[in-house]
């Protein structure tokens, strides 16, 4: 990225919204996040190295996952959290200026996850991470192994989701 590109220039970011916004994309990413311990935007890394032919390993996501930890943790959590505590939440504040405020607090969660994946990005203009591979098997692999680190199976049909969109995203 040179000085003057904004992170929502990065083909990370570009390919980040083409991903997220095909149909039941979102929901799966969300239901994942919330039922799994899925990072929305590492597993969105996976799939863009995925769109360039790169298979990586599990430690290798795991190494990515201790990188961005305590990002996470510290800002895109608990702006999660704060967000969907106000929605419909009754506070001496009236429901429209607390649904104005909950918005001002989503931009700032959206501009932690940019930031975010701006880093990611930055991670993998370092250098070729893992292993060549068609994309398709890339993705399916990179899932596989972000389910070892997490120690867990993810739902079928959320792969079965992610995996069809993804095809219809990768070149």
């Amino acid at each position: 990225m040179t000085d003057a590109q904004t992170p929502s220039e990065t083909p990370f970011w570009q390919f980040s919204l083409k991903l997220y916004g095909k149909p039941g994309v979102a929901d799966t990413f969300i239901a994942l996040q919330d039922t799994c311990g899925v990072d929305v935007n590492l597993l969105l890394f996976l799939f863009w190295l995925a769109s360039g032919g790169w298979q990586v390993s599990a430690d290798e996501v795991r190494n990515l996952d201790d990188k961005v930890r305590d990002w996470r943790n510290l800002t895109i959590i608990p702006i999660r959290n704060v967000r969907r505590r106000l929605k419909g939440a009754a506070t001496l504040v009236t429901s429209g200026k607390q649904e104005d405020f909950r918005n001002k607090v989503k931009a700032v969660e959206l501009e932690a996850e940019r930031l975010q994946q701006e880093a990611l990005y930055d991670v993998a203009r370092t250098g070729a991470a893992g292993t060549e591979a068609t994309p398709p098997a890339a993705a399916r692999a990179n899932v596989a192994a972000y389910e070892r680190v997490l120690g867990r199976d993810f739902p079928k049909n959320a792969v079965a989701v992610l995996l069809g969109a993804f095809d219809g995203v990768a070149p």
